[in-house]
């Protein structure tokens, strides 16, 4: 159904009651009720809030290193290339627009801090070359919303230095270019406006960027403000409920860094320019999703990048700045302070942590995604952690990664996610079929169990799998996940145990009972040295002059092997896809039984508790007690 476009006559009874009571309360129907006079306002109150982070840089020697760099890379933009209207892939103008949000941030920071009009004129060169644009590319709105946040954050925070043809110039450009498109799609009348009823990172970034489009010319334009902020505040719950319980993100931690980001700047748009919040921290779980990507990243800095996430360091600092003053965690604060680039958000919501705050837990079950992180240290920089997860491939940007987990022990990361293919591969998003023919989509691409191999998806791709037992012992923290949904048509029973041991190691016990005998796939990726021995019960894993060992608790009789980080042969091998280059598989290979139990346990070599890791690890699954 297509929502209703707001009535002329709500439209005026807003406008006046805000003009004439500026103490009336906001709603999404009256959003413009409080709206800040003057500019700039859009993430800041007025000139005063550059003031005070002013007066933090002077008291600060990170944030004076940061303004240097901020400085630095603002004398390089001086001679950079316009932006042009170039679509690298024939689909997305999503680096272009990207580009100019950079630079947008940059030149204008820059400015505010010096005075100097070399930034100023830069910024409206770039400002100026994207004005004219034939389109900011609506078929993919991301783009056109990425955009409009750049040219809405130009507008306002150099709004005094403009002159009248110049805010015409901006202002014409975000109407036509920005919310026009905007406005399309929420009353329906264009194909690409289907993202405003998706709970996804789309619906966070195309709402937030055409709020703060919206707000930057709102006094100017405002009952197309009014109806772009209605239409926004009551699409993006749509996404925000997807918080709940805990603050999971079921996109990983790449699209966390993305999705949120502009839900934190819509947020903190409408309060710098409204006063308001109109509800939407209040969401469950959104005051712990800060949480979720600290508690993702291992020893070694590297996320578990599971779904389409690249292997990287937590990002999106200034977003947790921003949530640790929010929701009182200076603990985050502190966690972000050595990750962040020093960026213009960076020094305007930075804040110097309290000596207050609770530690970050070690061990963290997430039941909105069904994954669990374990680690036997926040602080030293050689300790164990495992993250995994189960859950369901049915979510956006999920893969069939059911039971995989990362490894990270010695300063090393020893089992990798091996991330996304191109997403501009034949069908990559196509859920139906295509998707699950490259490698890296499938369960033999991950660290779990592949079973009964063949050309059609190795896992269900509408499971739906859970953990079902979860402790943080300190002897024994562990999640115990039942697989079976996810193997359903070949095994009667699938559970899958993830134990972390005295912290000195790590267990993976699998129990698998099927319907008739198959073979069954063990697989670990790693970019690691791998040599046998005991008879191949044992690899010892060798990189950057550490070794870890993986040993075979179980069966009898079974060994390691190592093989490419490739399809199998019974797999599909569609042409184009990345060839994995560094990486091997180690593997576990059973066939001829319809019930297997295969344990496995990682440690250092020599570990002087090996029994006591063993001996967790060949205990059946049932005896793993939760405290």
């Amino acid at each position: 159904m297509k929502p209703n476009p707001l009535s002329p006559s709500l439209l005026i009874v807003a406008l006046l009651a805000g003009a004439a009571n500026s103490s009336l309360a906001a709603t999404p129907d009256t959003p413009l009720a409080n709206l800040r006079s003057g500019h700039p306002r859009l993430l800041v109150e007025g000139d005063s809030s550059f003031a005070e982070m002013d007066a933090r840089i002077a008291k600060s020697a990170l944030l004076r290193k940061w303004k240097a760099g901020l400085l630095h890379d603002a004398d390089e933009l001086l001679e950079a290339p316009l932006p042009r209207h170039v679509l690298p892939d024939g689909k997305r103008l999503l680096s272009t627009s990207r580009e100019v949000m950079r630079r947008v941030y940059t030149l204008a920071t820059a400015h505010r801090f010096t005075g100097d009009r070399r930034y100023l004129e830069r910024c409206w060169r770039d400002v100026e070359a994207v004005s004219r644009f034939k389109d900011w590319n609506p078929n993919h709105f991301l783009d056109t919303a990425e955009m409009t946040h750049a040219l809405g954050i130009a507008y306002d925070w150099l709004y005094a230095d403009w002159t009248d043809s110049r805010r015409a110039t901006i202002r014409k450009a975000i109407v036509e270019l920005g919310l026009t498109p905007g406005l399309k799609s929420y009353r329906g009348e264009a194909r690409y406006g289907w993202w405003w009823k998706s709970e996804h990172n789309w619906n966070q970034v195309c709402n937030g960027g055409l709020t703060v489009g919206a707000l930057a010319i709102a006094d100017e334009e405002p009952e197309l403000a009014t109806e772009i902020l209605m239409h926004a505040l009551k699409s993006v719950p749509k996404a925000m409920r997807e918080f709940a319980p805990d603050g999971a993100y079921r996109e990983g931690p790449s699209y966390w860094a993305y999705g949120v980001t502009y839900n934190v700047l819509m947020i903190a748009a409408l309060e710098s320019a409204l006063g308001s919040d109109f509800g939407l921290c209040d969401h469950p779980g959104f005051e712990r999703t800060v949480l979720f990507p600290i508690s993702l990243a291992g020893p070694t800095g590297t996320s578990f990048n599971f779904a389409d996430a690249k292997a990287s360091r937590p990002g999106a600092t200034f977003t947790m700045f921003w949530l640790a003053r929010r929701f009182q965690l200076p603990e985050v604060a502190r966690f972000a302070e050595p990750l962040a680039k020093g960026g213009a958000l960076d020094l305007l919501w930075h804040r110097e942590p309290s000596a207050k705050g609770s530690p970050l837990p070690t061990n963290l079950y997430w039941r909105g995604l069904e994954a669990a992180t374990l680690r036997s240290s926040w602080t030293d920089p050689g300790a164990f952690f495992v993250a995994f997860k189960a859950g369901s491939p049915r979510i956006n940007h999920a893969q069939a990664d059911l039971g995989s987990f990362v490894l990270d022990a010695l300063g090393e990361r020893w089992a990798h996610d091996l991330g996304p293919d191109n997403y501009n591969l034949p069908g990559y998003f196509d859920r139906g079929k295509k998707r699950w023919l490259y490698f890296r989509n499938r369960a033999e691409g991950h660290n779990t169990l592949t079973i009964a191999p063949a050309e059609g998806p190795d896992q269900v791709v509408n499971a739906n799998t859970k953990i079902v037992r979860f402790s943080d012992r300190a002897d024994l923290a562990f999640g115990v996940m039942d697989l079976g949904p996810a193997y359903a048509p070949a095994a009667t029973g699938v559970e899958r145990g993830i134990a972390l041991v005295d912290n000195r190691g790590v267990a993976v016990r699998d129990e698998i009972r099927l319907k008739k005998p198959a073979e069954v796939l063990w697989s670990l990726h790693t970019r690691a040295k791998i040599e046998f021995a005991d008879k191949g019960r044992t690899a010892r894993l060798s990189q950057n002059g550490k070794t870890l060992e993986a040993r075979l608790v179980s069966p009898t009789g079974a060994v390691f092997t190592e093989r490419p980080a490739a399809p199998l042969k019974v797999s599909p091998n569609p042409e184009g896809q990345k060839h994995n280059r560094g990486f091997r598989t180690l593997t576990v290979r059973l066939d001829g039984r319809d019930r297997m139990d295969i344990a496995v346990v990682f440690q250092s070599a020599g570990e002087n508790q090996a029994a006591t890791i063993a001996a967790a690890a060949a205990r059946p699954l049932a005896e793993w007690k939760a405290p």
